[in-house]
């Protein structure tokens, strides 16, 4: 589900009082925050991370494991917390890699955050400030939410142009074949005389039939066209006729 703006604030508002930063700057947040800024079930993150204690982790606690966390760690993170730098790396899972459970939001937190870092963005929401002056560059709330809204509509922009192209694509297919058709049948598609009066709405009998078809078939040798003959179940043989000779039989009006 893709959260607007506004929903993602009211998120932000509600997991403020489970994100706490130490003395060092250091950030720590709930597995119910980190779920609820992923855009996942916080029950199915527990689940994964609980892994870390089986001999088969799930791809979650393997990747954290890779970043260099202790699997004990992992299993403590229900009590104390997810550390700042891990909870990038479950954005960056559940927004890249977590396959059919990857979520939108996850992505665009995760493409804002990388711009200055969770850390920095936690310790702005909690009022943390250094002892000592600083040169680091912080997000503010609004600053996030103006980051994630600006990702949504980069987003929302390249679906729309992807399907543009889409269009263009299926249209000039669409001519092309067109033109291929209209090549391979220059005279226009082929017809017998009844399955082109019928084509036209029109009545005609066995003797009229036999009379155009007399026609067609001298106006095809007259252009050097060659009549393809098929079997018909009423007449036997019948000859079929380019679109272009049985528009002049039948506009002609003669017999």
């Amino acid at each position: 589900m893709t959260h607007t703006p506004t929903e993602i604030t009211q998120i932000i508002e509600q997991i403020r009082q489970e994100i706490n930063v130490d003395s060092n700057g250091q950030g720590k947040a709930s597995i119910r925050a980190t779920a609820r800024l992923a855009d996942i079930n916080d029950a199915g993150l527990l689940r994964s991370l609980k892994t870390a204690a089986d001999i088969s982790h799930s791809k979650l606690v393997e990747k954290l494991i890779r970043k260099g966390f202790e699997a004990a760690d992992v299993l403590g993170w229900s009590q104390s917390g997810i550390p700042d730098v891990a909870v990038a790396t479950i954005l960056h899972y559940y927004g890249y890699e977590a396959g059919k459970r990857c979520s939108q939001q996850a992505r665009l937190a995760c493409e804002a955050f990388e711009s200055v870092g969770v850390r920095a963005w936690m310790q702005d929401i909690t009022g943390w400030t250094k002892p000592a002056p600083s040169h680091e560059t912080t997000m503010t709330q609004i600053q996030l939410l103006a980051a994630i809204a600006q990702q949504m509509a980069e987003q929302e922009q390249r679906l729309i142009q992807q399907q543009q192209q889409q269009a263009e694509i299926l249209e000039r297919l669409k001519a092309v074949e067109v033109e291929q058709d209209r090549v391979n049948t220059p005279s226009g598609h082929k017809y017998s005389i009844v399955g082109f009066a019928n084509l036209q709405g029109l009545e005609i009998s066995a003797k009229e039939a036999s009379a155009k078809g007399k026609k067609a078939s001298a106006l095809c040798r007259k252009q050097n066209i060659e009549i393809e003959r098929i079997h018909d179940p009423r007449f036997g043989r019948v000859g079929l006729y380019p679109e272009s000779i049985l528009i002049d039989v039948f506009s002609s009006g003669q017999n």
